[in-house]
Parts: C-alpha cells; structure tokens; sequence
C-alpha cells in the first residue's frame, strides 16, 4: 500500500539532494499535469527534455501525470510508450471494466492490473528519483502526497477521475482523482534540488485545429456562413433546430476540462514554475487513447518550441530551493 502525506507547512518532502553524477548536465523538477489521453502529451515533453541535455532528477504528477511520471521513474516508459501506440479504440474499451456500484462507472483493476504485468510495481521510496503522486481526500477536503509504498497504489488513487473511476482507499483513506484541487502540482516540488521547475499542463487555452483555420482563411463565404447559422438559432427562427445536449460522458468531460484549466491557472500564477509547456485543452477528449502517436509527437513539438523560446530569453537561471 502506499503511504500518504499531506501538504502542510511541516511536511516531510522527499528531496534530491545536490550531486555531480549528472555530468554537468542541468537537472529538472518535473511537474506533469492532469489530463486523460491528453496526458500522452507527457511522453514526448519528457523525451525532448532529454533530448535537450537535462536530466529529470525528481517528478510530480496528478493524475494520467502521475501514471506517465512513475512509469518514467521506474525507467520503462519506452515499454509503455510502445504498448499504447498500438492501441485501437475496441482495445481502449477492452481495459474497461464497467460497474453500476461503488462511486464509479469504471472499477479501474483491469487497466491497472494490465499496466502491472507490463511495467511491474515498485515502492516509490526505491525508485532512482523524488516522486509524488497527488490525490485527493474526499472525506477530509485536502490534497495527499503520496511518496511511499507501492507506485501502482498510489497512481490508481491519483487516477480516480469523479464518477468515471471508482474512488481508491489507502490507510483507510477515501482517494479521489488530485486534479480537483492540484492539476499541475508544482508544489511537492518547490524544495527539491534541481536547477530549474518545468511544468507540463494540457489544460492550455484552446486552439482551433490548423485544418479549419486553413478552410477559414481559404473561403470568402466562411464569415456570413456563421452568421447565417447564428442567425437561425435566434428564438422565433423558422426551421430553428435545439442545439444538440452533451451526452452524460462528454458533459462531464467537457465539466472537467473547465473546471481543471481555470484551477490550474490560478495555481500557476500562485507557484509559477521556471518553464511552463502547454497544450490546448481541446487537443482530445479524455479518453482518446487510440490517438498515442498523435498526442506524443504534439507534446515533443510543444516542448521543443517552449525549450527554444526560453533559451532564445536567456531565462537559463539556476533556480534555488524553497527552505
């Protein structure tokens, strides 16, 4: 089972203490963010910071970021990498194990149980990096940090999205999905010894896809179309259609995505890392796994630009840990 510990000011943070075995090599506290599928977008950011001569010395993740932070720590994110972009959609839907009991649609053993006989389990305390998964105590309204006992524990109780999953119990503790009070969870990582804080968030304002600006831009017509589609939706409108109703997945989805961007905002303004990498929030749903290749390539695209930008800035600034 994994142990829990909460944020207070006298919380016992895991650190990594200051060493020369990176070569020289800067090194990074890596915050990675909530997201579902979205989340994929974590394994190319982590292998163009690589790419880019930093070394990951500790990781924080919330969520689908504490599923792809830990797989990392343990060092097999190339295994996990090469098994969900093989994935088909009937393949998504093979790993879900419904239930009508329990606080969730989705009893959550079957994904996580696969994920262990591929990845294997450890405690985190023996990982070769700082790693904290963030949960969420329902019973006590507080965020957890979990970094000890087994990694697969502590990523179900992190992963468990409202309703979607069933909530997981540690200790006798009640663990929801950590996005509902720390999305991109900057904080366990504010005392850790690296030289810079990046954080990884795909709750970023959303973009209108390349394919339909490019349709935008290419057609004269496109502006009075929308008014004349606007226009129908005016009350008293002949041939006036309802706007179609989210069904219950999608609003909660949707619910979610709102709630998540605006929280992770106001989190990064209060605890601003030293590079944040963003994607659009409307890149996916949550649940779009089968589009791996996709969502990976966008977060090494992503990250690339941001890393360059920032060099480009001479924001290459040591950073020092918080006492």
């Amino acid at each position: 089972m994994a142990d829990l510990d909460s944020p207070p000011d006298d919380h016992d943070i895991q650190t990594t203490p200051a060493s020369d075995a990176h070569g020289g090599r800067p090194t990074v506290a890596l915050a990675l963010g909530a997201g579902g599928a979205k989340g994929l977008a974590h394994i190319g950011v982590i292998e163009e910071i690589e790419a880019a001569g930093f070394d990951v010395v500790a990781i924080a993740g919330t969520s689908m970021g504490a599923l792809i932070g830990g797989i990392y720590a343990m060092g097999k994110l190339h295994v996990y990498r090469d098994w969900v972009t093989a994935l088909a959609r009937i393949d998504v839907l093979r790993l879900l194990d419904w239930t009508f009991s329990g606080g969730g649609f989705i009893k959550g053993e079957k994904l996580i149980g696969t994920l262990r006989e591929l990845i294997g389990d450890v405690l985190i305390e023996e990982l070769p990096l700082a790693y904290t998964a963030v949960a969420t105590d329902l019973e006590r309204e507080r965020e957890v940090w979990l970094t000890r006992g087994s990694l697969f524990d502590a990523i179900r109780a992190s992963i468990a999205i409202p309703t979607v999953f069933r909530p997981h119990r540690i200790d006798g503790r009640l663990l929801l999905d950590g996005a509902l009070l720390n999305p991109v969870p900057v904080t366990p990582l504010m005392r850790e010894h690296a030289d810079y804080l990046f954080a990884v968030s795909v709750d970023g304002p959303a973009e209108m896809p390349a394919a339909a600006m490019a349709e935008a831009e290419d057609d004269p017509s496109h502006r009075s179309r929308i008014s004349e589609w606007l226009g129908r939706l005016r009350p008293g409108h002949a041939g006036a259609e309802s706007p179609a109703i989210p069904g219950a997945l999608d609003l909660l989805n949707q619910s979610m995505d709102l709630m998540q961007s605006n929280l992770a905002r106001l989190r990064l303004a209060a605890y601003a890392p030293d590079l944040l990498i963003q994607m659009p929030r409307n890149v996916s749903t949550a649940y779009e796994f089968y589009r791996a290749r996709e969502l990976i390539e966008l977060g090494r695209e992503r990250a690339r630009a941001a890393l360059q930008e920032w060099s480009r800035q001479g924001l290459l600034r040591h950073r020092q840990p918080e006492e």
